[in-house]
């Protein structure tokens, strides 16, 4: 089951409205903008267990920063307390399926 946007959780954000949050805290260094609001992250889904999946899609098929930008979201989405594990799926990359690998062993 997944847990619905808007959600509340004793008064507080929700479990994802802060991985929203956290998500927008990494900036793509090229553009200065964060991931959130180019749109880099797709499909977010938070499950009632606490696992977290979603899409990452480099600005480019060849983006440079690709692998960087995977981890920095991985690593963010598992900062948020509740959380207790991501899968991240690449889309529209050159390497996706190397960095997909890479994502899955990646703390």
């Amino acid at each position: 089951m997944v847990i619905a946007a808007g959600k509340r959780k004793g008064g507080g954000m929700d479990l994802l409205e802060q991985v929203k949050k956290s998500l927008s805290q990494v900036v793509n260094p090229e553009t200065g903008m964060d991931v959130i609001r180019m749109k880099l992250i797709r499909n977010l889904k938070v499950h009632n267990d606490g696992e977290v999946e979603l899409t990452f899609r480099p600005y480019s098929m060849f983006c440079p920063i690709g692998f960087r930008q995977g981890i920095k979201i991985k690593k963010a989405v598992k900062s948020v307390p509740g959380v207790k594990g991501v899968h991240v799926h690449v889309d529209a990359h050159i390497h996706a399926e190397r960095l997909e690998k890479l994502l899955g062993v990646v703390n």
